[in-house]
Parts: C-alpha cells; structure tokens; sequence
C-alpha cells in the first residue's frame, strides 16, 4: 500500500484503530491481505460511488425516467418534520411480520416533546398469514378492539391513526397505498393490487365495535425520522441499516416530478437498497459479492443492500473465511460442515468478534461452535476479516448518506448544512463501531455538511403516530388559511360596497 493510500485510509477512518496484526505471520498476514484488497474502498472510489447515485436519485425523481431507474425515490405524502407544537391522543398500528402492535401514543399533553406510549402485541398465525385478506384485516381490527377495550379511557373517543405496513407499496396519498407484493412469509388472497387503507377501514366496520379518525400510512424509515425529529426539529434524513437497509429525506417539491405542486418539500423514501441494481456499481463488486446475490432469494436486485446490511454482511465473512481455509491459510485447510452451510456465520457473529477487549475470547468460541480447530492466529485473521467487511459496509452507508446530505445542501443553496439524521438498526445499534466508522467517513465525503446522530426511539410505534401528528397540524393550519382568507374576503366586498353608497 502506498503512503498516499495510508494517508486517505487514515482519514476515512477516523481515529479508531486498526486490527492488531503484530502475532500474524508476515507472509500469512500479506496474503489474507491480498483476499480482502477488493473490499478495500479509497476515498476517491467512496466519492465516485457518491456521484453514481447523486444520479440515480434525480433519475427516480424524474416523471419519464422513474421507471427505468433502480433508486425509486417514492413520495411518501409527507409534507413536513415535526415542530414540536403537535399535541393529542394517537392509535399507531405496527404490522411488518409475525407479530402485529397496536400502540395508544399520547403527544405532548405535559410537557412540550414528551411521547407517551403503551402497546399490545398480537400474534399473526400461519393460517392468517396465507389465507385470505379478508380474514387478516379483520384480524387485526380484532386485536385492535380488544386492546381499546383495555383502554377505558380511550372508550368512545375516535382517534387518527398511523400505520406501519412493512410491504412494497405504491403510496397515492398519505391515506391511500395499494400493496404491490407480499413478502416475509405473507400471501394472503385478495390484497395485492388493493388499497389497504381501505381494507383496514372495511374490516373495522366489520367489527362494529368502533371508529377510527385519519389514516397515515408510514415507510419504517420515514417512521424513524419523524420520531427522532420530535426530538430534534433540524432532522430532516431517516436511515435504517439493520436486516436490511433503506433512507428518505426532505426534498424540494419542484423537484419531485411525479406529483403535483411547486412549493414546500416532501418526504422521499428513496429505496436504496436497490441501488446498483442497474449494474452501475458493477466496478466494487468483488467476486464474492456475486456469490452472495447469485444464491439469495432474490438474484439481481437490492445489490446495495447486500453489500452492507446485516441479512447478508454474515454470509460474506463466511465466503471469504472458505476461500482462507481452501487456500490453507485457515484452520489447518481443514473445513467444516457448518463453514460450507449458508448462513450459517450470522452476522452477530461479526459484533462480538470485532468487540475491543474480548474479541479473540468470542471468535474462539464461536468458531469452535461451528466445528473449526481455531488457533490465536486463527481468530486474529477471523477478526480481520469482519473488520474489512463491516468497514466497507460502514463506508459505503457513510457515502449513500453523504449525497443525501449534499443534495438537501445544495437544492438550498446553502454554504453550510446543518442537519440530524435519524437511525435506526441492529447493525448501527449493535456493532461495536460500525457508527463511529460511518460517521468519520461522513465527515470526510461530505465537508460542508455537519451531521448530528440521533438512534430512533420506535420509529415504527412512535414515528407512526408523529407523521399522523403532523398531518393534522398542518390541516389544522390549512383549515385556519382558509377562514382566515375568508374574513378578508368579506372585508374586502364590505368595503367594495361602501365605495358604491
């Protein structure tokens, strides 16, 4: 590695220290560096992949090219973050898997930017979850009621509502998000294509039993920012890179083609994940990446998120720790039934080895659980190895953010950005420093913009029933405009009047 190279390494890194590798081998360490040199990403290889999806991201927004582009920056009818001023009583409905929440959320009634919150979980049978539409909604209309009939003091009181509806959806409005497919293991007869809206307000009338007020519907991502923007207003970015990996931001209405409206900003939950999907990221891409993709559920799309988010960034470590190991640099060249098995190196896995103090004490065990005769040099290289995995991750993440950061700065016109992104995510939240790594390379790809951290609070629960919040605040404004607009209308033809008599 050149000087030059160091320098750049140094600075995206920040100041966390590398891997020790003083009781490597030379020659072994020079090796196993040669098998991880295509996860090595130079700062000028982190801003181009920046620039390639500066442009995919005008690409979704655009009314004609939308179509083809694999960012599909999807409006999500959210027209503002939180002021802090919301106040009320909210129902928020949480349905992404096997279970499904409903939460009474209470903004603001004691003191400005405190949320309040109880729930009731209820379990989604297989039966549900593969039968028809019908009996899911009404399902879940049925726990809903048994939960306010918990809650006497929510009895006879008709509450707005956010929904969390972890499915690919096409959103029409705020209240309207006709489900494009099932995914997680649901098929239910009857629903794709429809409104589900509608099929919620369908089986709650079904029900009988109550009423429900507005319907927002809510991306987890944008639930995610608008929690955490409650409690810091100058958040204005949603990031979530866990199992998988998504982010929106608040973007200028004039650039957003495909609805209508010139002024204010909207939400766009980008999609992501997809990022690269077009073959655009194709040059990074490292042989086992295409492993990866090749054996997924879902060959050929979301590309981005499997080089970085936690359902695959596992199954990486264990490519490259077969490839060692074949190579005789590993475990004595001998394998074992469980390294060969897909998925079977969980990404927790990397967690715990990359942990400062007992990191080698967790790679021997956990190498050990997987059948391995692993040495001290052994889990050092294993270490190695997670920490060139996770870092490109890390890296990658810190560049997709910066040209969010950057595209919000200059649709400004700003010479500064000052600006909080909320997280959320087990690969953020858990990984011993996978954040610091992002947000040092943040700071490096994108200099004129300082960003502030916030880890989300139940962007799902809390973040539901913020973007709820928020809609009503602003038709609550809209409704004064009007009347406001109204009384200087009639002054307006009294005096009209008056210059006739």
């Amino acid at each position: 590695m050149s000087d030059s190279q160091s320098v750049d390494k140094r600075e995206i890194n920040g100041d966390l220290p590398a891997p020790n590798q003083d009781d490597i081998p030379a020659e072994l360490l020079s090796q196993v560096e040669a098998c991880l040199q295509p996860f090595q990403l130079s700062q000028s290889r982190l801003v181009d992949v920046s620039h390639w999806l500066r442009r995919d991201l005008s690409r979704g927004l655009g009314k004609h090219s939308h179509h083809r582009a694999a960012v599909k920056m999807l409006p999500t009818f959210v027209r503002a973050t939180p002021d802090g001023t919301e106040r009320g009583d909210f129902l928020a409905l949480d349905l992404g898997g096997t279970n499904f929440r409903v939460l009474h959320v209470s903004v603001g009634h004691e003191e400005q930017r405190v949320v309040t919150m109880d729930s009731q979980i209820c379990e989604v049978p297989q039966d549900i979850m593969l039968g028809t539409g019908e009996k899911l909604f009404d399902h879940l209309a049925q726990c809903m009621s048994a939960f306010l009939n918990s809650k006497p003091e929510l009895q006879g009181k008709t509450l707005p509502l956010g929904f969390t509806f972890s499915f690919p959806c096409e959103q029409k409005e705020i209240d309207k998000s006709i489900l494009i497919r099932w995914t997680k293991g649901f098929n239910c007869d009857g629903v794709e294509g429809r409104d589900v809206v509608q099929l919620l307000r369908e089986a709650v009338l079904r029900i009988g039993e109550y009423d429900i007020g507005s319907i927002a519907m809510v991306n987890d991502t944008v639930g995610t920012m608008m929690s955490c923007g409650y409690r810091d207003q100058s958040c204005e970015i949603g990031m979530i890179i866990g199992t998988g990996t998504n982010a929106c931001y608040m973007e200028e209405m004039r650039n957003v083609k495909r609805t209508e409206g010139e002024d204010g900003r909207m939400c766009i939950n980008t999609e992501w994940g997809g990022f690269g999907d077009d073959g655009s990221l194709q040059s990074v891409l490292t042989e086992f990446d295409l492993v990866v993709d090749r054996e997924s559920l879902n060959p050929g799309v979301h590309t981005f998120e499997k080089m970085i988010s936690g359902m695959y960034l596992g199954e990486v470590v264990r490519l490259v720790l077969v490839r060692l190991t074949q190579e005789g640099l590993l475990f004595g060249g001998e394998t074992s039934p469980d390294l060969l098995t897909q998925g079977h190196f969980e990404t927790r896995y990397m967690s715990d080895i990359e942990q400062e103090d007992v990191g080698l004490a967790q790679a021997q065990v956990i190498l050990t659980g997987l059948g391995l005769k692993a040495g001290p040099v052994d889990c050092r290289v294993v270490r190695l190895v997670c920490d060139a995995i996770s870092t490109r991750s890390a890296q990658l993440c810190a560049a997709a953010l910066a040209t969010l950061a950057k595209r919000i700065r200059t649709n400004r016109g700003l010479q500064r950005l000052e600006t909080t992104v909320g997280v959320d995510g087990t690969v953020y939240k858990k990984h011993p420093n996978f954040s610091q790594k992002l947000q040092a390379a943040v700071r490096v790809l994108a200099p004129k913009c300082h960003i502030k951290f916030l880890v989300s609070e139940d962007g799902s629960g809390k973040g539901a029933a913020m973007v709820t919040a928020v809609a009503q605040r602003l038709a609550r404004q809209s409704r004064l405009l009007e009347e406001s607009d109204g009384e200087e209308s009639e002054e307006e033809e009294v005096e009209e009047d008056d210059e006739y008599m």
